[in-house]
């Protein structure tokens, strides 16, 4: 058969065009750009990205829109330009509720749904929190440090943004825990701007002025994110912080750090994409409002094999 019989007899298929795949774009707005457990959440909502398009088939995109450092009207114009760049759902760790309430309704009320993560915003239209419980981490900080100090002696609390909501918590469960040990009190809860030198500067202030303190309860580890900021002999003070990042390990590893109560960081980009597109694509609520994420803890026994998240995390 010569071609022109082969095609004269063929039947003709029609044409099916392939559907493109459903395409969403996903905001994510961490408090700033500088801090690593930040830096961590992004990778976590880059790993999400990857791994829920090709599990669904899905065209996912991530648009990061995080200042360079802590600014709550930042973080309200981002929510606002998220929105006229038509993203279908952002996820926000809020330096101050206060200031992104407004602007998270705003988005809502566009049919944008908003998440938050890590510092929640419980004023607002906001459909889920996931992070922990910072009522019970300022519990659990307490608790750690009063058994390392035999639960006496004289505690500072480290408490970071006085605007931040889940900071307020915190302190708040430091100081309510305390009431549990007789032996211990609390000088004061201690503020400052949430970079590593302000609050390393902070600690040795406070230090100088109140020679006859312990104990530090850190709600946040941010004098641990450099080197050499407790000027104290290992041991001398008691340390429990919040977080788990590199630079916090190796004060474990020298004795200033007794114990390290990490968040799940990762989780917060990661988790983050899954509940807006649980949300957008499969129109399923959470289960629960505030979804719950526990710490790790971290001492010597296991700073080693910890330490090993961070190469995947941030690799060098």
């Amino acid at each position: 058969m010569n071609r022109r019989s082969f095609l004269a007899g063929a039947a003709v298929l029609p044409f099916v065009a392939t559907a493109a795949p459903k395409s969403y774009r996903f905001g994510l707005i961490a408090k700033s750009q500088g801090n690593a457990v930040f830096q961590v959440a992004r990778v976590g909502a880059e790993d999400a990205v990857r791994e829920l398009s090709a599990r669904h088939g899905l065209k996912i995109e991530l648009d990061w829109r995080t200042p360079n450092e802590e600014d709550a009207q930042k973080q309200a114009e981002a929510l606002e330009q998220l929105v006229l760049a038509g993203a279908d759902g952002i996820a926000i760790s809020c330096s101050d509720a206060n200031k992104v309430t407004d602007a998270i309704n705003r988005a809502v009320a566009a049919g944008v749904p908003v998440a938050t993560f890590d510092s929640d915003a419980p004023a607002s239209k906001r459909f889920v929190n996931y992070g922990v419980d910072d009522d019970l981490c300022g519990h659990q900080v307490l608790e750690e440090l009063a058994k390392v100090m035999d639960g006496k002696g004289v505690i500072a609390i480290l408490a970071g943004n006085p605007n931040a909501p889940n900071l307020q918590k915190r302190v708040a469960g430091v100081r309510a825990g305390a009431k549990a040990f007789p032996g211990l009190s609390v000088r004061d809860a201690y503020y400052h701007r949430e970079t590593p030198q302000d609050a390393a500067a902070r600690v040795e202030q406070v230090m100088q002025a109140n020679p006859d303190i312990t104990g530090w309860a850190m709600i946040g580890g941010w004098p641990l994110f450099t080197e050499g900021a407790l000027k104290w002999a290992p041991g001398t003070v008691k340390c429990v912080s919040v977080d788990a990042l590199p630079a916090q390990l190796n004060y474990i590893r020298s004795g200033h750090v007794q114990k390290l109560l990490a968040q799940q960081c990762y989780q917060w980009g990661y988790r983050s994409l899954e509940l807006l597109l649980d949300k957008v694509h499969f129109k399923r609520d959470p289960k629960v409002v505030k979804e719950v994420s526990a710490l790790v803890p971290v001492d010597r026994s296991n700073v080693d094999a910890y330490a090993k998240n961070w190469e995947k995390w941030l690799p060098k």
